[in-house]
């Protein structure tokens, strides 16, 4: 009898240890993305992301259509250590390249870096599937070319994934 309860406790004991190894969660849950990972992502995708107009996107100054001005225009957002940036078509408001980082906390504001009007200033963005809309203000005194005020305003662009 005593060799018996011997061989349950034996048993007891090897199903404890056999149920408690193994029973890992195969496919565990990634942590939760902060808020400036899904803004980063909302603009650069996986890492580099193309935004332009061609193929449907548009550009408005102050509520009307001025597309035509920015035939062309891309925009690629690179994400990574250092956030950069280039511009293509961009009727001179843009600079060609730079770094961009965000504006606050909020993460749904970035700026640019450079020397061109847009170029410090608060770009609001909404991200959309294959659509990202920018919204930024050019005030006067800081949207001179070649010392015409030619681009002060209210912009929205409205870009599409490539």
């Amino acid at each position: 009898m005593k060799s018996s309860i011997i061989r349950l406790c034996i048993l007891a004991f090897a199903m404890c240890i056999v149920q408690s190894c193994g029973g890992d969660d195969p496919n565990p849950t990634p942590p939760a993305k902060t808020a400036e990972e899904l803004a980063v992502e909302a603009l650069t995708g996986t890492g580099t992301q193309t935004w332009g107009i061609d193929g449907g996107g548009s550009v408005f100054r102050d509520g009307a259509a001025v597309t035509n001005l920015y035939s062309g225009f891309e925009l690629v957002l690179k994400s990574g250590a250092s956030k950069t940036y280039t511009s293509k078509n961009n009727n001179d408001i843009f600079d060609a390249s730079g770094t961009w980082s965000f504006a606050g906390t909020n993460f749904d504001k970035f700026m640019l870096s450079g020397i061109k009007p847009v170029a410090g200033r608060e770009i609001s963005f909404t991200q959309n599937n294959s659509n990202l809309t920018l919204t930024f203000t050019i005030p006067a005194p800081g949207a001179r070319i070649n010392g015409v005020l030619a681009v002060a305003g209210n912009y929205t662009f409205n870009l599409l994934k490539k």
